[in-house]
């Protein structure tokens, strides 16, 4: 007859968390928490009040239009979503190795 510990768990040497069912998880932070979103954001965000704020060269014409910013967005949101995939598949899963 084998003793059963105190929270009801076979003394037998299996690991509580493999009766417990939990998981532990190997997700990255919300990107919100990040500091590559801060940055993006910032990155943005300048990119857009410079195309608003720079003025007109000599002859009249827009040194920096919109088309040409929302490029740059375009750019800086392809780099960060680089980055999340960068930093999501370099995360491997905690229990890879030990499932029964």
């Amino acid at each position: 007859m084998s003793a059963a510990s105190s929270a009801g768990y076979p003394e037998s040497g299996v690991p509580r968390t493999a009766y417990a069912g939990e998981r532990v998880s190997g997700e990255t932070k919300p990107a919100y928490k990040t500091t590559e979103m801060m940055a993006y954001v910032a990155a943005v965000i300048a990119v857009l009040i410079a195309s608003a704020v720079v003025g007109d060269d000599a002859r009249g014409v827009d040194r920096f239009p919109a088309d040409q910013a929302w490029l740059f967005v375009t750019l800086l949101t392809i780099g960060y979503m680089i980055s999340r995939g960068l930093a999501k598949c370099g995360i491997r899963d905690r229990d890879e190795g030990h499932r029964m």
